[in-house]
């Protein structure tokens, strides 16, 4: 079968498979099969050959299994970038790109910024703010190295100069960094321990550290972020839209002088920007 007729038996699959999207997401492990993008899967005319066919079904049966479509595609889109996923360490999910919009307005202004994004990941928000501030000095941090790892390795892929390191919140970057900063960014483990019963089974793919904290990491990371930034500068971190309430009152207490909350296309409360005098 060519791929188009390929692609509804999968939908059909999927769906009864109760997988969320489940056209979009055949479209994108057949697209990741086939090498081509989503335009390539309707352009081609020719069938899937046996081997194509049989890793189409591997693929889909390891979506219904729970293993999120990243994990079984190995990479993901984030803005204008292709990034390496890997299992043990967290997946950049779309709204993520709010806040690293969020970033680039308190950046707008600033000749040659200086930005870490703490808890990086994949290097998503690092790597992001670095291709659409070229000027910017980029820092990634994150406490996992297989986290760390996979930063450097998407540097390397993407051929963006970011530096990398490996440590717990501010804790491992150099002194020089006091009062240098403009912007700490982070999307920090958010969700209190009891939210977990509750995600999807392909969130709860994610570690677990990377996925619960709750407004006592906010709390720390404003503390160490507070003698770090210029005059002037900004905490710009994604939150649960049920605590923007608990995430300002933290940065206030941290000593924050201006707050706003930036929402996604949804019209949830999805970043809090904290200023700092």
């Amino acid at each position: 079968m060519r791929p188009s007729q390929v692609l509804r038996r999968a939908a059909d699959y999927l769906e009864r498979h109760e997988i969320e999207a489940p056209r979009p997401t055949a479209e994108q492990l057949l697209a990741g099969i086939l090498g081509v993008d989503r335009a390539g899967l309707y352009l081609r005319d020719t069938p899937l050959d046996p081997g194509e066919s049989k890793a189409f079904g591997r693929a889909l049966s390891r979506r219904c299994a729970g293993t999120p479509t990243q994990h079984v595609t190995g990479e993901t889109g984030f803005r204008h970038l292709i990034l390496t996923v890997r299992p043990g360490v967290f997946v950049p999910r779309p709204e993520t790109e709010v806040v690293v919009g969020a970033v680039l307005d308190v950046m707008r202004d600033r000749p040659t910024p200086a930005v870490v994004d703490v808890g990086t990941g994949t290097g998503a928000i690092a790597l992001a703010v670095k291709q659409e501030r070229s000027d910017s000095r980029v820092w990634a941090v994150d406490r996992s190295s297989e986290a760390a790892a996979l930063a450097r390795h998407n540097a390397r892929r993407t051929g963006l100069d970011i530096g990398v390191v490996q440590a717990d919140l501010l804790d491992g970057l150099d002194a020089s960094t006091t009062g240098a900063l403009d912007v700490v960014v982070s999307n920090p483990p958010y969700l209190e321990a009891e939210d977990l019963a509750s995600l999807p089974r392909e969130v709860r793919a994610d570690p677990t550290d990377a996925l619960v904290g709750g407004v006592a990491v906010y709390a720390a990371l404003f503390d160490q972020a507070s003698p770090r930034l210029v005059p002037g500068g900004a905490v710009v971190v994604e939150i649960d839209e049920r605590r923007a309430k608990a995430v300002t009152a933290a940065a206030l207490g941290a000593g924050a002088t201006g707050i706003s909350v930036v929402t996604d296309l949804a019209g949830r409360e999805r970043a809090v920007v904290a200023t700092w005098p």
